[in-house]
């Protein structure tokens, strides 16, 4: 494919990732929401159907990381072959370590609404649901980190993007790359583990603008 095609791609998966992640985390949100596993577990019961909706939706955000990687190569890699194949590596494991959450999520949706003699006692499914609870999206979000920062470094540098979109790009995913492993430590908590998305999310929806529109890759001024 040639670089416009790629950018046009990679334009609109951006967008469609945002429409499918958002959504799922919503839904997943709403249906694990309670005080103790009992409650939480009811809760995922009644909706069952927002849980299986959710599932859909992390698999299509796990292949919208997928292209992203290849699109991304594809239209960086004659800046430095060697670190957009980093940023390939890193966004093809947000993709698999994010799909891998699908198996715990079908568990937590099987103890809240089995029933019959293979259906755990209570205080085991609130123990099981305790811990697949647990389960956190941090060490995928590291990985995408990573990857956008390889990618913006590159777009910046071949000025293939207006340099204000590059730097607000560059800058929020090397600041996502120090918060995310202190909030996986437990070290950073709080609304500010909301606000470092916010210069990511206009990086995004501005450059998938950028390049539906324009289909350029080609160096731009300010």
């Amino acid at each position: 494919m040639t670089r416009t095609t790629n950018a046009r791609i990679a334009g609109f998966t951006y967008l469609f990732y945002i429409a499918v992640a958002f959504p799922d985390m919503v839904l997943m949100d709403r249906a694990t929401r309670g005080d103790g596993g009992a409650a939480k577990l009811a809760n995922i019961a009644l909706h069952a159907t927002d849980i299986r909706v959710s599932v859909v939706l992390t698999l299509l955000s796990g292949l919208s990381a997928l292209v992203l990687a290849v699109t991304l190569y594809a239209i960086t890699r004659d800046q430095d072959r060697d670190l957009a194949m980093l940023g390939l590596v890193c966004r093809v494991g947000e993709g698999i370590t994010g799909v891998m959450g699908i198996p715990t999520t079908l568990a937590l949706l099987w103890l809240a609404t089995t029933t019959g003699p293979n259906a755990p006692d209570a205080a085991t499914a609130q123990a099981l649901a305790a811990f697949l609870l647990h389960d956190s999206p941090l060490v995928s979000a590291t990985f995408f980190a990573v990857g956008s920062t390889a990618f913006c470094w590159l777009l910046l540098r071949g000025r293939m993007i207006p340099l204000w979109l590059a730097w607000v790009g560059f800058l929020g995913s090397a600041v996502a790359v120090v918060a995310l492993p202190l909030e996986l430590a437990g070290v950073l908590r709080g609304a500010v583990t909301q606000f470092i998305w916010l210069p990511i999310a206009v990086f995004e929806i501005t450059v998938a603008l950028w390049w539906l529109i324009k289909g350029d890759t080609t160096p731009a001024s300010i």
